[in-house]
């Protein structure tokens, strides 16, 4: 996920693949280093990006996108399935909102003369405002999450460190609220985490940090990199498709 300085980012190109009756756009972005292969991946947002060398040309990228047509749509069709089950959020009481995988009742309580705040009891967030009113209730449960996360996302980070012998030292842990990514390593080795993947279970944090983690050694998405990632951890495509599938409900 590690992204190019801001000046050196080229823009997406956009390229029309025909299947049958249906059309597909696709981005086109520059993978940067010495990667030779076209990397295909849709994003939850419904774009489909494909990450390819500067010297591909536009119709190898064609005829690499067509080649997963079929896991393209079957991918967009499991993201739309699961955006027409999430429910919009209303920040009342009767709600369920997700921290570490599990579903928690949302209870709400108005109390002029008590301390506005959130609480975790018993399989349920108590929230605590002065006033009814869910702007507020949604902007103390955004707060919640984001201490949450960085205990959290430390605390992970300290337990994995020593199983990752290429890091040296500690990395600069940053929280950073994005609409696509769960997080990224600057050229600079900080690592960025997005707070709402707090929400997700424990192993799939662990996934993305060791993910970034491996960008520390390595760049780009190599045959280096993908050896990191299966020797932090066995198995790690599962654990990235179950957090790619949660994702509608996260970012709910």
């Amino acid at each position: 996920m590690f992204r190019l300085p801001a000046k050196a980012q080229p823009m997406p190109v956009e390229l029309q693949v025909n299947y049958g009756d249906e059309q597909v756009l696709v981005q086109r972005v520059a993978r940067s280093g010495n990667a030779n292969k076209v990397l295909i991946k849709v994003q939850p947002d419904g774009r489909v990006l494909a990450k390819a060398p500067v010297s591909a040309s536009d119709a190898e990228v064609i005829a690499a996108v067509k080649k997963r047509l079929r896991w393209i749509f079957a991918q967009l069709r499991q993201f739309r399935e699961q955006a027409e089950h999430v429910i919009p959020r209303n920040y009342v009481s009767g709600e369920s909102h997700l921290y570490l995988g599990r579903r928690h009742l949302l209870k709400v309580f108005v109390s002029p003369d008590d301390k506005a705040q959130v609480k975790m009891l018993r399989g349920r967030l108590e929230v605590t405002v002065r006033e009814k009113s869910s702007e507020k209730v949604k902007a103390l449960l955004a707060q919640w999450y984001k201490i949450r996360a960085q205990e959290v996302f430390h605390r992970r980070l300290s337990v994995l460190l020593p199983q990752l012998l290429w890091v040296s030292a500690p990395p600069r842990l940053r929280l950073q609220i994005m609409q696509t990514q769960w997080g990224s390593c600057s050229a600079q080795g900080a690592i960025t985490l997005n707070p709402l993947l707090v929400k997700a279970p424990r192993e799939c944090i662990d996934y993305v940090i060791i993910h970034e983690c491996c960008h520390l050694a390595e760049h780009n998405h190599s045959e280096r990199f993908y050896r990191l990632m299966e020797d932090a951890m066995p198995g790690w495509e599962a654990v990235k498709d179950r957090l790619d599938q949660s994702a509608g409900f996260i970012f709910s």
